[in-house]
Parts: C-alpha cells; sequence; structure tokens
C-alpha cells in the first residue's frame, strides 16, 4: 500500500511538473491563416508572437528595439541599411541571414493576396551587402517603415522551405520564433512546442504553448477563474470585477493602440449597391444617429473612450478637430431627408458573433431606428467575416483594428486607393495624396497638419465611422510572472513564467 501511495504521489507530482511546463492562453477568437504575409487578424499576431520574431520589437514605451536585427542606419533619406543578428536559426535549421530577408520582403511584395504589401509598399529594392547587412532602397522617405518592421512586415521566413511548401505554408508555418508550430484544430487550439534552437531560448521558460480561441466571454472568465487558462489576452470590461475578486487572479491594462467601427462597402462588388453605400449623406445620418458614449457605458462599463478618428487620443498624431460630435438625431433625420431615400432604410451589418460585438450592434440597431434606419445584423464567425469583407459581401462591417505604434499603420491601409486592406474600396485622389505625403516627412506636427486635412476629406465621405479606442485588459494567473503590457497587445511569450 506505501509504495502504491508514493507512486500516485509522483504521478500527480510529475503531472503538476508538466503542467507547469505548459502555458494556456485564451484568445478572444479563432485566428484566420498563419502566414504573416497573407494574416489580417489580431489574435493572428498573437500567436506569431510565439512563431515568428521580427526584425525590431517594441517595448512598453513603444520605442523600437532590436530583434532579428540589432541595429540600423539610414545612409540617406531613401537608403535604410540593416544590420542582422548572426547565429540565429530557423525551426527547419535553416541559417538566418541576408538572403532570408531580402526572400521575406520580397514576398510580402510580391505574393498574391498579400496585406503587407501597401505596408512596405515604398520598398524599390532590397541589396544583400554581407550576410550580416541588407540595404533597403525606397522609392521615397518613408518615415513609418522601421514601424512597419515591428510587425507582420518584419517577420521573416526561411527560404528554402518557404518556396518548398508553397501556398501550404501556413499548415504548418516555419519562423525564427521561440516556439514551433506542432498542430492546428480550427476553433479548438493552436499548439506550440519550445524551439531549443531559439537565439534568447534562456529567456523561453515554457515547453509549450496552446492558444485556445474563446469567443464567449462568460466562458473564457470561467476558464481563467476555473484555472483551465493562465492568461486571457482580452478581458472585457463588464469581467474585470470579477476577476479582481479572485485573489489566483489578477488584471493587467495599458493603453490601446487601435479602434472599433463600421466600414461601408463604398465600391467593392454589387452589395456596394445599397443606399447607405452610395450616399455620404446617409452615412453622415448614420453617425449622427449614434450616441457614443452610450455606447462605451452600456457595452463596456464606461472604460473604453469615443472616438471619430483612427488614432488614439493619447498618440501626438491625434487631430483634435477630429474629435467626436455628440449625438444629433434632428441632424440625422435632417440629413435623411436631403438624400432623397425614403424611410425606413434597409441596411445590413457584418458583426463578429462575440457577445460584446453583438450587443455593441442591437445597442446601434436602437439608435438608428429612430433617424429612419432598419438595421438587420448578420452575425458571422470572425475569420470568415474577414473574408466576407475582401470579397465584397458586405453592405456594412462592424470591426475593430488593433493599432499600430506609427499612425500610418492604422490609415493607410484602409483608406489608400487600392490598397490590401481597403475592403470599402474607397477612393479619394485628395486622401492618396494626403496619405502618401505624410508618409514622407518625419515631423510630428507636419505629418499631424497632414492628417488633419485628410480628416476633413474623408468625414464629407465617410467610408467608415470610428466609434471608440478600446483598453487593452489582460487577465492572468497570479502566480504568472513577466508579463510586459506593451500597448501593441501583443502576448510576448519572452520572460513569462509561473511561479509556485
Amino acid at each position: 500500500m506505501r509504495r502504491f501511495l508514493l507512486a500516485a504521489a509522483c504521478v500527480l507530482t510529475c503531472f503538476a511538473t508538466a503542467q507547469a511546463q505548459t502555458l494556456r492562453i485564451a484568445l478572444r477568437e479563432d485566428p484566420d491563416v498563419l502566414d504573416p504575409t497573407i494574416a489580417r487578424s489580431y489574435v493572428g499576431r498573437i500567436v506569431f508572437a510565439g512563431l515568428c520574431d521580427k526584425l525590431f520589437d517594441l517595448n512598453e514605451k513603444l520605442e523600437i528595439v532590436p530583434q532579428l536585427a540589432t541595429g540600423y542606419e539610414w545612409a540617406d533619406s531613401k537608403t535604410l541599411v540593416l544590420h542582422l543578428r548572426q547565429g540565429v536559426v530557423f525551426h527547419n535549421g535553416e541559417t538566418f541571414d541576408a538572403v532570408a530577408v531580402k526572400f521575406s520582403l520580397e514576398r510580402h511584395l510580391t505574393m498574391q493576396g498579400s496585406f503587407r504589401r501597401g505596408e512596405i509598399s515604398n520598398i524599390d529594392h532590397i541589396e544583400i551587402v554581407d550576410p550580416a547587412t541588407v540595404r533597403i532602397v525606397l522609392k521615397a522617405p518613408t518615415s513609418p517603415l522601421l514601424a512597419q518592421f515591428t510587425d507582420r512586415s518584419g517577420m521573416i521566413y526561411p527560404p528554402k522551405a518557404t518556396e518548398a511548401a508553397g501556398k501550404d505554408f501556413s499548415q504548418h508555418p516555419i519562423c525564427a520564433g521561440p516556439f514551433q508550430f506542432v498542430e492546428r484544430v480550427a476553433q479548438d487550439r493552436i499548439v506550440l512546442d519550445k524551439f531549443p534552437g531559439y537565439w534568447d531560448v534562456k529567456n523561453i521558460h515554457f515547453d509549450k504553448v496552446i492558444y485556445r480561441p474563446m469567443p464567449d466571454s462568460a466562458v473564457l472568465t470561467a476558464n481563467l477563474r476555473a484555472g483551465s487558462v493562465d492568461l486571457a489576452e482580452r478581458v472585457l470590461p463588464t469581467d474585470v470585477a470579477a476577476i479582481k475578486a479572485d485573489a489566483k487572479l489578477r488584471v493587467v491594462t495599458s493603453p490601446a493602440l487601435g479602434y472599433e467601427g463600421i466600414t461601408f462597402n463604398i465600391a467593392n462588388g454589387d452589395r456596394s449597391k445599397a443606399p447607405i453605400d452610395q450616399s455620404a449623406l446617409l452615412r453622415q445620418a448614420f453617425e449622427a444617429a449614434i450616441d457614443r458614449q452610450a455606447l462605451v457605458d452600456v457595452v463596456f462599463a464606461g472604460m473604453y473612450q469615443p472616438n471619430a478618428q483612427a488614432v488614439s487620443p493619447a498618440s501626438p498624431f491625434y487631430v483634435p478637430d477630429a474629435a467626436p460630435l455628440s449625438r444629433d438625431l434632428p441632424r440625422a433625420k435632417a440629413l435623411v431627408k436631403q438624400s432623397g431615400v425614403p424611410a425606413p432604410i434597409a441596411v445590413s451589418m457584418n458583426v463578429p458573433n462575440t457577445p460584446d460585438r453583438a450587443q455593441l450592434a442591437e445597442v446601434i440597431q436602437a439608435m438608428v431606428r429612430e433617424a429612419g434606419f432598419e438595421l438587420k445584423i448578420n452575425l458571422i464567425e470572425f475569420a470568415s467575416s474577414l473574408q466576407a469583407a475582401s470579397q465584397g459581401n458586405f453592405e456594412t462591417y462592424l470591426i475593430g483594428w488593433s493599432g499600430r505604434a506609427d499612425p500610418d499603420g492604422n490609415l493607410y491601409a484602409f483608406m489608400r486607393t487600392g490598397v490590401g486592406q481597403n475592403d470599402a474600396h474607397y477612393s479619394n485622389a485628395v486622401v492618396d495624396e494626403l496619405l502618401d505625403r505624410a508618409r514622407q516627412v518625419s515631423g510630428v506636427a507636419e505629418r499631424r497638419a497632414l492628417y488633419a486635412k485628410m480628416w476633413q476629406a474623408q468625414r464629407a465621405d465617410m467610408p467608415l465611422i470610428y466609434l471608440f479606442t478600446p483598453v487593452n485588459i489582460v487577465g492572468l494567473s497570479s502566480k504568472l510572472t513577466g508579463f510586459r503590457p506593451v500597448p501593441d497587445g501583443m502576448i510576448r511569450l519572452q520572460g513569462l513564467e509561473m511561479g509556485k
């Protein structure tokens, strides 16, 4: 009997040790494709933070810091020289070097369906100086370029393995990050194992990471409180009090860089023929009928900040003249009448099927009804909603953007003519020119002045209504140490460790 008890104790101890070596992270949605070149989801970026190192990273102060690149200098306003970290290998054993950087940037620029092309489109060509040095020559000065290299545009691939995989790369992605891909079960889990050849392996303290999509916030909170997950990358404001009341858990908040908004289908296929997509007056009326402060108070416990532009009020690039207006129902009704479209006006809205967005859509539905709009809510799985948007299969789309440190990352891809994530197919020559010019100057005041003019033109057209700026709210086990709250919201695995 004593031997049995000892054996049982050993099994339990070994099981607890094994469990402590696995980090379990809850995601708000199931990511889209696991290929940084063609991916566009926020939660996908969180998985990539474990899989794929970038040329540069961001710290808690949003300063650009080295990762796969150790440094850089501008030879002139159109020539960027990168110095690469030596001794780095990819998960398949290929060497990280200048050849891999050139290959990866060119893939971002030329691959069909690339969402990175617009982010780094000012690159003219890439030159290999030596295995540890790359020269990037630009078509024009591009101030946001380094910031783009802190995200998916800066993720580097092993050339041989990537070319061999072709279109199937996303089925087994290979990068140079701290963890390597094991498996993905759609809507259930993504599993990564620690990569023993990682260049900074001393700062990796888990053997395995399991990412689990949990769109229902009640389910997510219950799993967090039960200890089934160790970290939830997004906690709703309405769940914060319950998590704070649990001694086994803690909440970490940080400013966010993104926004939640409503995209209108201006010219993307047949669905763009809806009256609201063809009339700027109706879109302006739709906005005037929305009470942003009531939205954040009712749905998000007042923790989010009403906003009417893609840039956070905390950013030096924020334009005060583009601040959100109060709800103006008489103006909304007058604009509807001026449009000549008889009420009630039918409007269809695609909404990712999370409880908070469903509730948000319902509150908007009630508000705009008073102005003469009959809003139909179409709940749809998140990754499917992204695909529908790309294909033009929507009239309006309630969707957020996680945000970037440089404002160009919140603007260019969504409003510049012909750029990848411009699902609305919005096109305005004045907006295009101002966005281009803002890329070519570096002074904050000068860029902000250009954005101020851009917002005037954009608000006249209203291809996208910005609603609010959220807050990053992470729930995690009190035993988990080393978490760094960077405003981009990514879960960096370096330094994370489970205490006793």
